[in-house]
């Protein structure tokens, strides 16, 4: 199944207003968003979910390790590549990127926790042991951590979801990060 890509004068008129704050802020409308447009309380909904994911207390890697430890357990083609370029500009070392999409551990013991918790959280949905939380915590996360996983997870769904539905085309920022899971 594919769902359209529109453009913006295509989009409904409430969803015109986010796409054109997207072109300022990012010289593009990534197809994605494009994509979503069709339904403007998805694109809000989404557009605020990533931006309360850069206000965790998460940093720029540890919001990269939950991004893109759900986008390679979901086989998401489109969110690995979108999200690789997403770290590049953030400034995340590239062997954490590359560690993510080959799913290898990660050389950092707290990052590593938190992309084993991340994938227990998916994997389980929501079903974690007891053991495995205090394990969490005892790499220095709380209970703030594990909540943001959850609201990370929930940005992911949409965009997983949707682009698995859409079979959204990469764009052309992304494509140099072109990604398939092995």
């Amino acid at each position: 199944m594919t769902l359209a890509v529109l453009t913006t004068e295509q989009a409904p008129e409430e969803s015109q207003t986010l796409l054109n704050q997207l072109q300022k802020k990012m010289g593009m409308v990534p197809n994605f968003h494009a994509m979503i447009a069709a339904s403007p309380q998805a694109l809000k909904a989404y557009m605020t979910l990533h931006q309360l994911a850069t206000e965790t207390a998460f940093n720029a890697n540890e919001v990269t390790v939950v991004w893109q430890s759900i986008n390679v357990e979901h086989a998401c083609h489109y969110c690995v590549p979108a999200h690789t370029a997403v770290a590049n500009s953030m400034g995340v070392d590239p062997s954490i990127s590359n560690a993510l999409r080959n799913e290898t551990p990660l050389n950092d013991v707290k990052l590593e926790a938190l992309r084993q918790f991340t994938l227990l959280v998916v994997r389980n949905r929501g079903h974690v042991a007891e053991a495995d939380v205090n394990a969490f915590k005892a790499a220095g996360y709380g209970d703030r951590a594990i909540t943001d996983v959850v609201m990370i997870l929930s940005q992911k769904v949409m965009s997983n979801y949707l682009n698995h539905m859409a079979d959204t085309p990469i764009d052309d920022a992304f494509a140099p990060f072109e990604w398939s899971k092995k």
